[in-house]
């Protein structure tokens, strides 16, 4: 049986805000890079980051060695999938750029419905979107193009030949305001550039 080539790829999200006295440009790399390093330490999938106009510098800044960088018209699902598709994987899953202590587990839950659905999406938390969408490649027709910051399973459900293609899996919430900041676990490992940031 062969074995199929899986990949997750960071997606360079816009984040429109950062903490107090941090530089937003700086902000924005120590998420993404938090998350690039949880992904280039994933057994069961390839990594790779998505880049929309004006971000390429910013993904070979944060790119582990060999780490393959997508350039992208827009930050949405459907560019990065046809790309994941066109270099022959199986099975992709996009990943926002600001969730840096997303624990692994989550991002493998995201791939497994793949088996029996068209479509996983792991909601972002309170406030809304979609932390990740996986799905088999190439991607259905059906899918629409939406950025992870409107995509939601009831979304993606209204295009889908029935309901039961797609499905949720674990949620876990994305940095993307102030509140969003006290929410950060501390005791967890990982997330060690947005740490730093913070002042540890």
């Amino acid at each position: 049986m062969a074995v199929l080539r899986r990949l997750v790829v960071t997606l360079l999200v816009p984040v429109p805000w950062s903490p107090p006295g941090v530089e937003l440009r700086a902000w924005r790399a120590a998420l993404a890079e938090d998350v690039v390093d949880l992904l280039a330490r994933l057994s069961a999938a390839d990594a790779a980051i998505a880049a929309g106009p004006g971000d390429h510098e910013l993904a070979e800044e944060i790119a582990w060695p060999g780490m393959k960088i997508y350039d992208v018209p827009a930050p949405t699902l459907l560019p990065v999938l046809a790309a994941a598709a066109a270099d022959g994987y199986d099975q992709a899953a996009v990943i926002a750029a600001d969730a840096p202590d997303v624990p692994g587990m989550t991002l493998g839950k995201l791939l497994q419905p793949l088996d029996s659905k068209s479509i996983a999406v792991a909601p972002g938390g309170p406030s809304g979107g979609a932390l990740g969408v996986a799905t088999n490649l190439p991607a259905p027709e059906w899918l629409v193009d939406l950025d992870l910051d409107s995509a939601t399973p009831q979304l993606l459900r209204r295009n889908a030949p029935t309901p039961g293609e797609v499905t949720s899996t674990a949620q876990w919430r994305r940095l993307r305001g102030p509140a969003e900041l006290a929410t950060l676990d501390t005791a967890l490992e990982g997330w060690d550039n947005t740490r730093a940031l913070l002042g540890g």
